[in-house]
């Protein structure tokens, strides 16, 4: 088995006393695919949220191909391969989702997510996103 892209040792999180995530180890190599399952309030979403950099772990260490990725905020977590995505998928109800896909596209560029640009700007997004 190929040596693990991301790992967590001894992760907790706790809120207020409560132990949402406690002492997770986890060895996620890379290209696998694996399911986390469990009951309402078992710590599924807290567990994605400490790995994607959403909340910051009370305890542990979070490391992405061997650097120490701990409590990196969710931009700099991504930018280096680790996303999420959420249940709630429209980011702007009156955007339609080729409109959402041109913003994706349009975010590592200079012109970072100023959808209020002119259409001239952001018109060289609109061939890439119906490819």
């Amino acid at each position: 088995m190929p040596p693990p892209i991301l790992q967590a040792r001894g992760l907790a999180k706790q809120f207020r006393g409560f132990h949402a995530v406690d002492g997770v180890d986890l060895d996620i190599a890379e290209g696998s695919v694996h399911a986390l399952v469990g009951p309402n309030g078992a710590g599924k979403s807290t567990l994605f949220n400490l790995l994607t950099g959403f909340l910051r772990p009370s305890r542990g260490r979070i490391t992405l191909d061997g650097a120490d990725v701990t409590g990196l905020a969710p931009d700099r977590v991504a930018r280096l391969g680790v996303a999420r995505s959420f249940q709630i998928t429209t980011l702007f109800p009156q955007v339609t989702a080729r409109e959402h896909v041109e913003l994706a596209l349009q975010a590592p560029t200079g012109l970072g997510w100023r959808f209020w640009r002119s259409e001239s700007r952001l018109g060289r997004f609109r061939d890439r996103a119906l490819a």
